[in-house]
């Protein structure tokens, strides 16, 4: 409660200087001394957000702008403990000074090089080539402005980062002492960061027990143990890859294999990178009619955007035999319904290239309908004797992706602000038929008609393809502005579903007062990220209307939100048309706060924050939560809210529910403080291990989001966010007694109360009452009538707020600092970390080295150790590089800005850069200008 109500206290003071918080300063983040094991039996260094192996060396990337650091070179040294335990610390020197001495009067700097090299002529075509791909791919990069936060934990930029889509057809193990299985496998991964998420189908195959993935060596690299279930759909995600499998997967070196319980059948294949996951809408997996055939295959489809041809291509596995002496074997592929022939296409295929890829132009209406109830079959069988053939139906793509949409009135056809929300989830089944759960609440009034459409071509002109307005029911609400639609829509045509399937529909929500349009959301694709609750449960509405105070607002969302054995609670969060700062410069500004809490604000209220937004979407696991609050999700009196800076106090929120039986596990119905505060807060290390944004520090794990007293300086308050520790002096307020001591056990000074005749009953009010304060934000206890800054994680300390503790009730009572009246006209912060202004003095004070929120009106800059004025500009220094005069960073009221010089695009193949130049040249129009430099010399030598 305390921890959210300080936010609530520096309103919009604090959401507007959110960017120039401590966070967001671009000085080099406490890096792990020691990283643990990253996956089992494996030892390495983590640097960067990356995890690198032993004896790995590599050239640190900084981010935009300043990307590689081409003259650094950081190692990952093998240690050995005292037990005899191998692990990783990684050392990083400047090669700059090991470089050789060139041998020509002017040596030049080559692109991504860190030593200058005489220039070249005939330099190599592969040199040139390369280095022209080199800026090539560095081209988009110098068009974006620098956002300090990416110093701070490269995983909070990570959102941009493209994840890569791969394929496996698993078929029956022709090299073991079983006979083959008959059953055929498909199997779809998506690598994003060091997570492998993966959806897999099967037919013909009982229900495997195990999922296991085999190195380029044949080992086991992790196993998958496949949870009991009546389908055909496994879904799982492999965290934490090791850099070397990572390394492996991308060169397509992976095999993966399933087995089933009596260890009697498995299935095996090899994951590669395919061209066709990209605009695959359709798919079938191809089987053979023959015991122990060993024989599968599975075909990727695809309609045209304007045509009706399906595109397809087809992978296939055992149906030219290896012994076979023809180097190509002719096939006909062909289309089926009923076991009716409507397409025939002749193709070779052969045991080298087992890809084959052909188009059905031009299908009939029929034969769209038939693709579109899954009744269309696709075949392929070899020519010659003893013909082979394997066949499947075609159906809706299918994977472990959520279907799903948030309708919000910003994204309306005429956007507006109600504060209304609308939340639905789709299924496709192989048969065509698509079910949907809608829900919608705080609308302005009863809601007319809910459609299904296309993007509009004009405004005026809608494309609504489905109405299920006949679906919905009104709820409770006076105004009918609530309700829910469920049903099914048993006849989407096979154009609607691969739309569908594309992200390329919307639903709409119009309403008696907004005719066309007051909700509207896009249906979009959810990757699956290895939670169940999307499966078994709808999201949890998030609306402006269920703030308190209600908050008109255009932005929208909807939360999944479960709570696992270990009492660990999961969410995830997708929000439409949540608030943006004004400055749409830089797209990765923090715009937005999740919090979790406590429906009744006048209890002591266990609020947490959760994460902070970047996009549309937002998880993640919050362990160290507190008896209370779980026992508040189980009775359904907890909501999540998300702020912004344009509402601090809630722009949407939502109530939710979860059962859950925590509660068992305390020890009695009273719990005294320090053992609430073991309970709650210390966790079991073998936990923090397994966690992949654990932080490593001073030979101790720290969960994400915990703060705590480190050794070596007991007056610094130290954070982990996602790997990365931060730590912050602690700031002493300011007392306003005229006696002050410096107790030995405590960083600040106190005022002394033996000197003050009239504290005397204060003192003894602190004898009588000696429980204290316990603060959520710096989880420590304070003393009755001790005050302090705030420490709000992942901000920092707060010096623009003073928090007290009332010593007869145990409450801590926190508000904003009150400015003195001043009677100069031209107030100044001497400070950038001062909360007021005051009169200007004949010696202003240097700067001093802290670093806080600040409070309202024009603001400074910090960079590294250094403050700067609005509108500055500076070139930045980086440890072990020194000045990068070719990067200019400004001061943008608050916000540090950094870009790159532009440099213009080059036609020769062949690139040098002159020391003391930001932009590389043509190596002929270098030698040019040096023939041309060493005439006018001669010529100025002849004249004299």
């Amino acid at each position: 409660m305390e921890l959210l109500r300080v936010l609530w206290i520096l309103g919009c003071a604090c959401m507007s200087s959110v960017q120039s918080l401590r966070l967001k300063t671009p000085a080099l983040p406490i890096q792990p001394e020691r990283e643990p094991v990253i996956s089992k039996g494996l030892s390495g260094c983590s640097f960067g957000g990356r995890f690198y192996s032993l004896e790995d060396t590599w050239h640190p990337d900084l981010g935009e702008p300043f990307g590689v650091m081409h003259c650094v070179m950081c190692h990952c040294e093998p240690q050995r403990s005292r037990r005899g335990k191998v692990f990783g610390k990684v050392s990083c020197r400047n090669m700059k000074q090991d470089c050789p001495e060139p041998t020509c009067d002017d040596p030049v700097l080559t692109p991504g090089h860190c030593c200058k090299t005489c220039p070249k002529g005939d330099t190599s075509r592969k040199e040139a080539e390369s280095l022209f791909e080199f800026f090539q791919d560095k081209d988009d990069d110098l068009h974006k402005s620098y956002n300090d936060r990416s110093y701070v934990s490269s995983e909070e930029n990570s959102h941009r980062d493209s994840a890569t889509d791969f394929v496996s057809l698993l078929t029956g193990v022709s090299d073991s002492w079983l006979p083959s299985s008959s059953g055929v496998a498909r199997a779809r991964f998506t690598l994003s960061r060091t997570s492998l998420t993966f959806s897999i189908t099967f037919q013909r195959i009982n229900r495997p027990s195990g999922i296991t993935f085999l190195d380029s060596d044949g080992n086991t690299a992790f196993e998958f143990r496949v949870p009991r279930a009546d389908t055909d759909m496994i879904c799982g995600v492999w965290k934490n890859l090791p850099k070397s499998q990572i390394r492996q997967l991308e060169a397509e070196q992976l095999r993966v294999s399933m087995t089933t319980a009596d260890k009697k059948e498995e299935l095996r294949g090899k994951i590669i990178k395919h061209r066709a996951l990209f605009a695959e809408t359709f798919s079938a997996i191809l089987t053979s009619e023959e015991v122990h055939s060993g024989m599968g295959g599975i075909a990727m489809l695809t309609l045209s955007d304007t045509e009706n041809n399906l595109h397809f291509i087809l992978i296939q596995q055992g149906l030219v035999s290896h012994g076979s002496s023809s180097a190509q074997m002719p096939v006909r592929v062909k289309l089926l319904y009923r076991q009716h022939v409507l397409r025939e296409i002749r193709a070779n295929i052969s045991t080298d290239d087992s890809d084959l890829a052909e188009v059905l132009a031009d299908l009939n209406s029929r034969e769209l309908f038939w693709l579109s109830r899954g009744q269309l079959q696709i075949a392929v069988e070899t020519e010659g004797q003893n013909p082979r053939q394997i066949s499947g139906y075609i159906s809706g793509k299918r994977s472990c992706d959520t279907l799903q949409s948030v309708m919000s009135g910003g994204s309306a056809l005429t956007p507006g602000k109600t504060g209304g929300v609308g939340s639905a989830v789709f299924a496709l089944h192989p048969n065509g038929s698509l079910d949907f759960q809608v829900l919608v609440a705080g609308l302005t009034s009863a809601v007319v008609a809910v459609t299904v459409e296309m993007k509009p071509r004009r405004r005026s002109k809608r494309s609504v393809l489905y109405d299920i307005t006949a679906d919905f029911s009104a709820g409770v609400d006076e105004h009918g502005g609530d309700g829910r639609a469920a049903g099914s829509l048993s006849r989407v045509e096979a154009r609607h579903i691969h739309m569908l399937l594309q992200n390329e529909l919307f639903i709409n929500i119009a309403t008696a007062q907004q005719q066309e349009s007051e909700l509207r959301g896009q249906i979009r694709m959810l990757p699956y990220n290895g939670l169940d609750a999307r499966r078994n449960e709808l999201p949890v509405p998030l609306a402006g209307q269920f703030v308190s105070p209600p908050v008109r607002t255009g932005a929208a969302g909807h939360a999944w939100v479960s709570v696992d054995q270990q009492c660990h609670l999961h969410y995830e969060i997708v929000v439409n048309g949540l608030s943006r700062s004004e400055d749409a410069s830089i797209n990765a500004h923090l715009h937005g706060l999740a919090e979790i809490g406590e429906m009744d604000d006048s209890s002591t209220n266990h609020k947490r924050l959760l994460t902070g937004f970047y996009g549309q979407q937002a998880q993640g696991v919050l362990k160290d939560i507190s008896v209370e609050l779980l026992r508040h999700l189980d009775e359904g009196m907890a909501y999540i809210q998300v702020s912004t800076k344009m509402n601090p106090r809630g722009e949407i929120r939502g109530r939710i529910q979860v059962p859950n039986s925590c509660e068992s596990g305390s020890r009695g119905e009273v719990v005294e403080e320090d053992e609430f505060h073991e309970l709650v807060f210390v966790r079991d290390p073998a936990e923090l291990k397994k966690d992949p944004h654990t932080c490593f520090f001073e030979g101790e794990h720290h969960a994400h989001g915990s703060q705590w007293t480190p050794q070596y300086n007991t007056c610094f308050t130290c954070s982990c966010q996602k790997k990365t520790v931060i730590c912050d002096p602690v700031i002493c307020p300011a007392l306003s007694c005229p006696h002050t001591l410096q107790p030995e056990d405590q960083c600040c000074p106190v005022c002394d109360e033996k000197k003050e005749t009239k504290e005397t009953t204060a003192v003894e009010k602190i004898e009588e009452d000696p429980e204290g304060c316990y603060f959520e934000g710096d989880q420590k206890m304070h003393a009755p009538g001790t005050t302090w800054h705030p420490f709000v994680p992942p901000f920092g300390y707060i010096k623009c707020a003073v928090c007290t503790c009332k010593g007869s009730t145990g409450e801590v009572h926190c508000e904003k600092v009150t400015c003195p009246p001043l009677t100069c006209s031209r107030p100044i912060r001497a400070n950038p970390s001062d909360c007021c202004k005051a009169c200007p003095a004949e010696d202003t004070p240097p700067l001093e080295d802290e670093e806080m929120m600040q409070a309202d009106g024009t603001r400074h800059c910090k960079f590294g150790k250094n403050y700067y004025q609005n509108s500055e500009h500076w070139h930045p220094s980086v440890p072990l590089v020194g000045e990068m005069k070719c990067i200019t960073c400004w001061c943008d009221h608050g916000v540090t800005k950094c870009q790159r010089k532009q440099c213009p695009l080059l036609s020769c193949r062949n690139h040098i850069r002159r020391e003391g130049t930001c932009c590389p040249e043509c190596i002929e129009d270098f030698m040019e200008k040096e023939e041309m430099a060493k005439m006018v010399e001669k010529k100025k030598n002849w004249r004299h």
